[in-house]
């Protein structure tokens, strides 16, 4: 944000990590935005180097330097949007000073279960002391918390797409004791920017393939969600899947029903939850990743299955957006006390 352009009522930022792709979605969506004022970007290996050297299409804005962490002022900073990669973040945002409000996009703190978090990540924790005053950023699902907290970890992609619809039906007790099954599709631009084999272009394109199974660390932190908001009766089994796609996230979700609910029940319980949403909508349609790609929007839309009696929920989300650096503005928006919703409107891009 040029100085012409800057509110003396908004609120200084720094991203860590910014030479990422959630790093970039966050200047893209911060630049224009009246709340804030882009102050720091760091990224250690380009540190001293404009992030236009990096991404050419950021040229011609007038932004600072790419810089290291230790040599950023934290005394001039209201908040931080952290970017970094997993085990990376825990020692460096415990530090930050009290009164800087921190959303990390790291699965870092995601579980309040310190021993879930160690066996999960095979890691230990480094910042124990204040993972007890981490909120779990799902917006729509815990608001009111999010509105008081100083430090909240983002939720992951897959975790989005599939807690924002099955949280409410647990609630309503709509849900069969018993398994239900996630069956996930993302993009490539999930695996972020390092260089993989895997991932070149070569590798991804026109294929279609599962990775993960068993062992994704986005299970347990569905199910320990699950646990977290009551319910331990419920066992979730997920397999990913790489989409020859550069972003966007497809969810498909089955489960039973308890005896005395109906589709119908499923149905309502989503529309009457999510009715006064801006970001999640139940869809008339069935729902494609082209209807939310960049943009922070969750759609989802429920049907169900007579010859199983199953029922299914296909949920879609942009998992740079509402799966990550969306989502973590419309979180700080609600920490600093702005409007939830500022510089996030956005239309979706078709085709």
């Amino acid at each position: 944000m040029s100085e012409n352009q800057k509110n003396t009522n908004s609120a200084n930022i720094a991203i860590l990590g910014a030479s990422g792709y959630t790093g970039i979605e966050a200047i893209r969506l911060l630049v224009n935005n009246k709340n804030y004022n882009i102050v720091d970007l760091t990224a250690d290996s380009n540190a001293g180097i404009s992030i236009s050297e990096i991404y050419p299409h950021l040229g011609g804005i007038n932004l600072p330097n790419l810089k290291k962490i230790e040599d950023i002022n934290f005394s001039n900073i209201d908040a931080v949007i952290s970017c970094l990669p997993h085990g990376k973040t825990q020692k460096i945002l415990s530090s930050l000073p009290k009164n800087i409000k921190i959303c990390d996009l790291s699965a870092d703190f995601r579980f309040k279960d310190i021993e879930s978090y160690e066996k999960v990540y095979s890691k230990k924790h480094e910042a124990i002391e204040i993972q007890k005053d981490v909120i779990y950023g799902l917006t729509e699902i815990n608001r009111e918390k999010i509105k008081k907290s100083r430090f909240i970890a983002n939720p992951g992609c897959y975790p989005t797409s599939a807690l924002l619809p099955l949280l409410p039906l647990i609630n309503d007790n709509i849900v069969k004791e018993g398994n239900i099954i996630i069956d996930s599709k993302s993009g490539v631009s999930g695996a972020g920017r390092t260089l993989k084999n895997n991932l070149l272009y070569g590798e991804v394109s026109e294929g279609f393939s599962a990775y993960g199974l068993i062992s994704h660390r986005h299970r347990p932190e569905i199910q320990n969600q699950i646990i977290d908001f009551g319910s331990t009766i419920h066992k979730v089994l997920f397999t990913p899947h790489l989409l020859p796609i550069k972003r966007g996230i497809l969810s498909t979700i089955y489960f039973s029903m308890n005896d005395q609910a109906s589709i119908d029940d499923v149905i309502n319980c989503l529309k009457n939850k999510y009715s006064d949403e801006q970001f999640v909508k139940y869809s008339e349609s069935l729902p494609s990743t082209h209807d939310v790609r960049g943009t922070n929007l969750c759609k989802m839309k429920a049907f169900f299955d007579k010859s199983t009696d199953q029922v299914i929920i296909i949920s879609v989300i942009d998992n740079l957006l509402k799966g990550a650096t969306g989502q973590a503005i419309q979180n700080l928006n609600l920490m600093l006390g702005f409007n939830e919703t500022d510089g996030l409107l956005n239309f979706p891009m078709f085709p």
